[in-house]
Formats: C-alpha cells, structure tokens, sequence
C-alpha cells in the first residue's frame, strides 16, 4: 500500500470512527481532530512537527485540489436583461400576442391585417422589462481564543454534539490572527473547509420566494381562467352567429381582454416607485421583487450585534468586590489600560472614556496620567488572560495593577479587599466572587477584575512570576448596550405582524440580557449544539416559539432560516452584516444587509440599509405592503371586472342575432381601461391595511372575482335589456325583429354596441374606486388625485368617442341619445350600491377585501 493510499485510506477511517457525534456541518476530521490531543493526530494523519513529505503533499493536492476557495460567478448582464422581461405575467402576454398574430394577420385577408393587438401588447412588455432592468442595475467581530487542548463535548438528551462554537482548538480558514502564535496542522483545505462549504452554500441556486410562487399561481390562475372561458365564448358564437372566423377572432379578443393587460406594467412600476420611496427612508432595493418579499415578511431573523445593541463596549459599572460603585476601582484599571503599549481593544477605549467622563464632571480625577509615570508592563496573551502594568507616583511609591479574565485574576491573588480590610482569599470569598459575577453575566455584561500588589521589588525585570500573591480590589462589567431605538422597534414590529428571532454566535447569557431589554423573551432559548440533534420536523416546532438562538454558527443559521420557511411556512427576512450571515440571507425570503457590512453579506442581500437600524427596517416594511396593495387592487379589481364583462358577453352570445361588442371594441375598451390604471401605483393605502403581512394568494382572487365579478354582470343584462328593446328601436324607428334594411340593422348593432361599450367603461372604472378600500369610496378613504383625475378622463374619453366625427363611425360606434345617459346613471346607482353590500359581505366571509 502506498503513502498516498495509506493516508486517504486513515481519513476515511477517522470520518466513519465519529459516527456516535452529530453534527450537521462539521467535518468529521475535525470533530476528530477537535476532540483528540496534538499527538494522535499526528499519528493518524502520518504528519509530524516539520510537515509532511513534499511528495506526498503534491500527492494530496492532486486528490483534494488546491487550497483556494471557488471564486463567485457574477451572472452576465444579457442574463439579468433576459430575467427582466421573462415572467409569468409576461410569458402569458407574449403567448396572446403570438395568436394574435397569426389570426390577425398571417391568417387576415389582404388588406385587412390588424397588428395592432400585438403591437400593445409588445408596448407593455416592453415597459415593464425595461423599467424592472433600470431599477436592479441601479441598486465588528470579536476575538476568540484558541489552545491546543482537546474540546470536552456536551450530552444534550439526544446524543453527543459538537458545532463550531465548541471548536477551541482548531482555526478556521478565513480567520485573523489578532495576537499569539502556534503550530497547526492542517486537516482540511479550499472546498473541504468550513469556509469553503459556506462558500458552496451562497452558490445555491436563490430560494424560490413567496413574491416567485405567488406570482406563478396567480399566473396560473389566470392561463386556466382564460382557457375555460374563451373555448365556451367561440362555440357559443360560433353555434349562434354562423361565422366561425368572426367568432375565433371574437374569442381572441376576450382572452386579451379578460388578462390583466398592464399587469407587468402595473407590477413594475409599483415596485420602482417602492423602490424609490424606500431609498428617500434609507433602505436601497436591489432586487425589485424583495419589496413584495418585505411587506409579506411575518418573521424578521437578526442578528444581536450592531442591530439590537450598539455594537459599541461601553464600561456600565466599575466596582469594589460588594458590587458597589467605587471610582478607585476605576482609576487603576485606567492606569492598566493608558499606560499598555499593545493594541487597546475595545475594552481598553470603554475604560479610558469612563475615565475621561469622570474627570470632566469632577476636575479632582483629571491628570491621572500625568502623576503617574510607567515603569515595566507585562503584556497580555491567551494563555494568562492577563495584562499588567507597573507604575510609579509622584512620592515614587510603585504598584503593579493586573486587569483579566475573572478565574484567571483570582488565580494570583492570595487577598482581597474586603469590607473595607485586606483579608485572606479563602474559598468562601471566592465562592461569593464567582456568584456576584456570574449574577452579571446573567444580566449581560462581561467582567473584568482587577488586583494590584503595592511595592513590587522583581528579581531584575519584571515578568508573569511577578503576578503572584496580589490583592483583588474589584471588577469592571462591560456591556453592549441595546439601541435606544431596538425596544421601540420590536414593539412596533410585534404591532405590524412581524415576530422577531435573534440568531447569534454570541454567549447565550449575555444574548438571552439583550433580548429581555429589547422585549424578546429568551425563556425557549435554543443552542446550536441542541439544533444538531434534532430532526427538521422537531426544529421547527421548537422554533415556532423560540425568539432566541444562541451559539449558533453560520451554516446553524441557514438551517434555522430555511426551517421556518419550509416547514413553518413563514416569510422570513434574515438581517445580518457579516460573512457568517450570508448563506441565512441567501436561504431567506429576503436577506437584508447594511452598507457598513462586509462585501459578502452585501452581495447576499436583496435589500441594504444605510442605517443599521430597525426602525428603518421597520419603515421599509410598510413600504413593501404599500406597494403590494397598490398591485393587488389592480389585480383583484381587473380581474374581477373582465370575469364580469365575459359573462356578459356568454349571454349576449346567446341571446343577441349580433356580437354585443367587436373585437376592435373590445381591445379599445382595455386599453382605454388600462391607461387609466396607470396611475394605481401611486395611489393611497389604508392604513389598517398595512398593519398585517400580505402574501399572493390565488385563491382569494379566484374568490374575489366569483363574489365581486357577477355584480357587473347583472346590469349588463339590465343594459342590453334596454338598449335592445328601448334605445336602439328609438334611434333606428324600429324593433330588431322588423327590420330587413342592412344599414338600419347595422345602425341597430352599433348603437347596441356603443352603448355597452359606455356603460361598460362607467361600470370598470367606478367600480375600481369602490373595490380600492373597504371603506365608502371618497369619504371614507380618499384615491390619490392622480388616480382620480386618470379616471374620470377615462370615462369622459370614452363616453365622447362616439360622438367623435369619423373616428366614431371607424370604430363602429354610433352617437347615443340622451334617455341612455338616464338609463346610465340609474344603472351606475344600482350597481354602486349592490357593489357596496357585496363587498361588505365579502369582507365579512373572508376577513378582508384585498
């Protein structure tokens, strides 16, 4: 057996010998190596001190690859611009237009071909892609400490688990070395580390959001609708009227007339307009659909520092060994961390700006760096936990002053100041020390203690024997203290329907301090060792009420993320600034980010804020609902209009010797409907609207255009009542049935269909203002005045065509007389008012209109 097979050969073994641990993300190798001394994985992976024999590196490498992590694919521009103008909505669009075509004009006799249908519908495309494609190209950590000893492992019910959290003595790929030095051996490399399977992670094709598969099924929704719909309107008119062709081409039109025309237009430009009032409140969008995704988010996944916590360390209380406040305290741990020559982390800048705000507001503190001079310092390192200084006052008295890890302090004092005496350490004392600060870390703040020995004489310089036999003298408790904003901001969160879940590698007793200030309830609290053990079924149902999951590592995250999309069916938003956020971001609904956060977690996320904040969040949510009730009004209003008008138009099929519109008609009456939507993006929203998540439901438009869509359809029938049996036989001087004149029946159908073609522009147009809110139109909830004003020059374009020399009688339209507009306004009247009680109606069966 070669060196070569020999060595995988002991890899393989090690992986399968760590069957009785769980872990969901490590390598086995690792938990081997995490778990075993230097020395036996030495053994087993046939290396040593000096390394590995070059050959059988080179062999390796040729096994395992090179050591460097798949670089990012950033996808082409020509694909972007293709997804901007590939969706559902559109797809259904191109597909109409292409019949179109072909019945239209390929198949139109010469002289006749009619591309127009085509050319509006191209118009639209056309819009929306180029409107989606604008506005997409126009969008602290702290340090761990590592050793070499082996990692005891917990029992957690369920079985042994290990996470990275756990991992003391194996550095990752990626990290930085902030001090120290060591000896590794290497166990993995590029794709097989830990940061190479994260890597992988943010290569996953993006998750199918609640935006993509609400659109598919309203899309669906509306393909099937059409494909039941306009087969019955060809036979019927086929069977009634005799012309086949007329009435293929008649059915044609219906299938544009009955799709929501300007869907991708209205979509788009909702979603722009979004995206152009979120960036006037911080929030830049660069994926468009996210905004939808926002508004629908009922569960916002974040992590603890920077977004509930200030990400700043601030020194909250400087104490004797009671935990009373004592400023003595205060100036020897001053004095430790001005007179230190290493890096002053953030602990040494929270102590020195106490100390100025004490000697700002009492001048007796000032100076205390100028009546001290520095004698020798013993500087910090991961094995102690210590740093020291020696410094001489004025009258040359010296002291030797230690601030550290509390265990590690305790382990060099032989006394203690207390009750005012310096007594002997006994383990009673001790005992209560570790109580009172454990008592702190339970409120969230880390401790440092402090000790200083008065006169030190060293053996030459001073060095880590001389941090021996000294007195503590008190503590320091630090904290990240919450955002003035974040209690507020949950509060109004929890109000608007979104529940709140920290996720975070941070310390569970200082996480759990966080989230009680911040009105999260930590008491369900979940760690990342006890997510390893527990099945997707079983996660998600401790997650459902779990606000607080701690220690958790990157790929922990994910898994959480994508539990309580997939298995809890929540639409989940993931906060987060750093690389260990970024595969939750890519996992979630959509992932949110901060400019300040690092380039990976930027490039994950959908949308960034340029504060990190969220209250900001917050206003970016509503934003997101804002616009998808501007969406679905127009979905839900439209739909339910033309299911009415192809009611209608069954039976008139049925009953009239004549189409009850012309293709040419019908076409003309969407689009003039739909120019005069236009203006839906920017209309207002109720506010009580805003308050719960919305998220597409094709089922309750199927519902809303079964309830509201027939409304229409009753005065219809009541119209072409009266115009076949009241107003045409006025205009013409007599019944249908008497007639035998071409020009006179002709005169009849057009008169007919310039009526219908009115009342019917009256009853879609008004009819959107009463289904807009659930309130009465107007008095109750006003329209944007862009709305109103688009509206009303609808109908008066309309209603004037017929009226229009020439162009009218081009369309087939003939001049109404007036008894029709009396007719008309006590058919608007009616129908206004039965609209009303079924909405009324509607909203009490389903709890809400939109």
């Amino acid at each position: 057996m070669s060196k070569l097979t020999r060595t995988i050969h002991q890899l393989h073994q090690l992986r399968r010998q760590q069957k009785s641990i769980q872990t969901s993300e490590l390598d086995r190798l690792v938990v081997y190596a995490a778990t075993h001394r230097p020395d036996d994985v030495f053994g087993q992976l046939d290396t040593g001190m000096s390394g590995l024999d070059p050959e059988l590196a080179r062999d390796l490498t040729g096994v395992y690859g090179k050591n460097v992590v798949e670089e990012e694919r950033h996808e082409p521009k020509f694909k972007r611009a293709a997804a901007a103008f590939v969706s559902p909505f559109t797809l259904i669009l191109a597909a109409l237009a292409a019949v179109s075509v072909y019945t239209n004009v390929v198949m139109a006799a010469p002289g006749e071909a009619d591309p127009s249908t085509a050319i509006i519908i191209g118009i639209m495309v056309l819009i929306s892609g180029v409107l989606r494609y604008t506005q997409e190209s126009k969008s602290e950590s702290e340090p761990v400490e590592k050793t070499a000893e082996p990692v005891e492992i917990e029992y957690h019910g369920r079985g042994t688990s290990i996470a990275i959290d756990d991992c003391t003595n194996i550095a990752f790929s990626g990290t930085t070395v902030q001090s120290g030095s060591a000896t590794a051996v290497v166990l993995c490399t590029g794709k097989h580390t830990y940061l190479g399977k994260v890597a992988r992670a943010l290569e996953v094709k993006p998750t199918r959001t609640s935006f993509d598969v609400g659109v598919a099924a309203v899309s669906r929704v509306l393909v099937a609708f059409m494909l039941i719909m306009c087969p019955i309107v060809f036979v019927v008119n086929g069977i009634t009227k005799g012309d086949w062709l007329d009435a293929l081409l008649f059915s044609i039109s219906i299938a544009v007339g009955i799709t929501p025309q300007m869907l991708p237009v209205i979509v788009t430009t909702c979603l722009a307009r979004g995206a152009t009032n979120m960036s006037r409140q911080d929030v830049i969008v660069k994926n468009i659909n996210a905004i939808q995704n926002l508004g629908a988010m009922d569960v916002l996944c974040t992590d603890k520092t920077g977004t509930l916590t200030q990400d700043k360390v601030i020194l909250e209380r400087h104490m004797d060994v009671h935990g009373r406040d004592d400023d003595r305290v205060l100036r020897h741990a001053y004095l430790n961390s001005f007179f230190q020559t290493g890096l002053k982390n953030l602990i040494d800048v929270a102590v020195i700006e106490k100390m100025d705000e004490l000697a700002a507001a009492d001048p007796a503190q000032a100076g205390m760096s100028e009546r001290y001079t520095k004698v020798d310092e013993i500087p910090f390192d991961f094995e102690r936990r210590l740093m020291s200084v020696v410094v001489a006052d004025r009258s040359g008295k010296t002291q030797l002053i230690t601030k550290g890890a509390v265990e590690e302090v305790l382990g060099i004092c032989t006394c203690v100041e207390y009750d005012g005496q310096v007594l002997p350490l006994t383990d009673d004392l001790r005992d209560r020390v570790l109580e009172r600060v454990r008592g702190f870390n339970d409120d969230g703040m880390r401790v440092v203690a402090v000790a200083q020995k008065t006169n030190p004489r060293p053996a030459g310089s001073f060095s880590t024997a001389d941090e021996s036999d000294m007195v503590l003298i008190g503590y320091l408790a630090f904290l990240d203290p919450p955002k003035e904003s974040a209690a507020a901001a949950v509060a109004r969160l929890s109000e608007y329907g979104v529940g709140v879940k920290v996720l975070t590698g941070d310390n569970e007793g200082v996480a759990a301090a966080v989230c009680r200030k911040v009105g999260i309830d930590p008491s369900g609290m979940l760690l990342g060792s006890e997510v390893d053990g527990l099945t997707d079924e079983e996660l998600a149902a401790r997650a459902e009420g779990c606000q607080l999951f701690a220690k958790l590592s990157p790929l922990q995250k994910q898994r959480v993320v994508s539990v309580l999309r997939e298995q809890g069916g929540h639409t989940v938003g993931f906060m987060g600034d750093g690389i260990n956020d970024a595969a939750a971001m890519r996992a979630s609904d959509c992932g949110i980010s901060v400019d300040t956060a690092v380039d990976i977690a930027k490039e994950s996320a959908d949308i960034i804020l340029l504060k990190k904040d969220l209250m900001v969040l917050g206003r970016g949510i509503m934003e997101g609902r804002r616009t998808y009730g501007n969406t679905i009004k127009y979905i839900k209003t439209t739909a339910s209009s033309n299911f009415g008008n192809v009611f209608s138009v069954l039976v008139a099929s049925a009953f009239l010797p004549f189409l009850p519109m012309t293709a040419l008609q019908l076409l003309l009456l969407g689009v003039a409907y739909t120019v005069s939507c236009t203006a839906i993006p920017w209309d207002n929203v109720d506010e009580e609207f805003l308050r719960e998540p919305k998220t597409w439901d094709a089922k309750s438009i199927v519902s809303f255009m079964l309830w509201l869509g027939p409304t229409s359809s009753v005065f219809d029938i009541l119209t072409y009542a009266a115009m076949f049996f009241v107003i045409c036989p006025m205009v013409v001087g007599a019944p249908f049935a008497q007639l035998a004149d071409p020009a006179q029946i002709a005169l009849f159908a057009a008169v007919f269909q310039s009526g219908w073609f009115v009342e019917s522009m009256w009853t879609q147009t008004f009819v959107l203002h009463m289904l807009r809110t659930e309130h009465v139109p107007f008095a109750g909830s006003r329209p944007a005045a862009s709305l109103t004003v688009l509206t009303l020059a609808g109908v008066a374009v309309v209603t004037a065509l017929p009226y229009v020399p020439g162009l009218g009688a081009a369309l087939g339209l003939s001049p109404l007389p007036l008894p029709f507009f009396g007719l008309l306004f006590a058919c608007m009247a009616l129908y206004l008012l039965l609209c009303g009680a079924v909405k009324a109606l509607y909203v009490r069966r389903y709890g809400t209109l939109l």
